[in-house]
């Protein structure tokens, strides 16, 4: 279990970041989420308060045991191929990537590499 004064310490972090970005119908906010065991990202719009579309590695685990890294990555790429098939009626072509507190390392790192790969721009 985290220790609370570091958990507080992330949210601070979120909301220092949260301030500086928002996401458009245009460019929508690919929010990550990481747990000790999963790891989960949504592609948000802030102008409607509303979440486009929601994916987690739940799936992905299934499929064979692999690196938490790995997952990850293709979890990013899968998200990315998922969206560019939404994204035919809705224009989406960029977005912004919001690491929520996270270090930019590790799972996250991974999650956005493999988005990266797969062609979405951020």
């Amino acid at each position: 279990m985290a220790r609370p004064e570091k958990r507080n310490k992330r949210i601070i972090r979120h909301r220092k970041i949260r301030a500086k970005i928002r996401g458009t119908a245009n460019v929508p906010r690919l929010c990550v989420f990481r747990s000790n065991k999963h790891i989960y990202a949504q592609i948000i719009n802030d102008e409607n308060n509303q979440t486009i579309f929601s994916i987690s590695d739940k799936e992905l685990k299934t499929k064979g045991k692999k690196k938490n890294t790995e997952i990850a990555f293709a979890l990013g790429e899968l998200l990315a191929k998922k969206l560019k098939e939404m994204s035919e009626t809705k224009h989406i072509e960029k977005i912004v990537f919001d690491r929520s507190g996270y270090k930019y390392h590790g799972r996250v790192k991974a999650l956005a590499e493999g988005a990266r790969k797969a062609g979405l721009k951020f």
